[in-house]
């Protein structure tokens, strides 16, 4: 099973908010997961960034990949 941790798209049409989730590859993008580890809302100014930084690493240490996007805001964040 290839774990991925991305972004799950939510909100309405032209105001979307994204929640960071931990989910198999296989799986459709807005489909089932298996952990909510953060969220991020870029329609806010500032941009809102919240990941709970145990559960990222607990996960990128268990072999989680996370997909580019994630992985620039968790760098940002100052997780990775």
């Amino acid at each position: 099973m290839a774990v991925k941790i991305r972004l799950r798209k939510m909100g309405a049409k032209k105001a979307p908010f994204y929640r960071i989730v931990v989910a198999d590859s296989r799986y459709p993008r807005d489909g089932r997961f298996i952990e909510e580890i953060g969220y991020y809302d870029p329609t806010k100014d500032p941009v809102v960034l919240k990941v709970d930084d145990e559960k990222a690493k607990t996960w990128i240490a268990n072999g989680a990949q996370p997909t580019d996007r994630v992985k620039a805001l968790l760098k940002k964040n100052g997780t990775l």
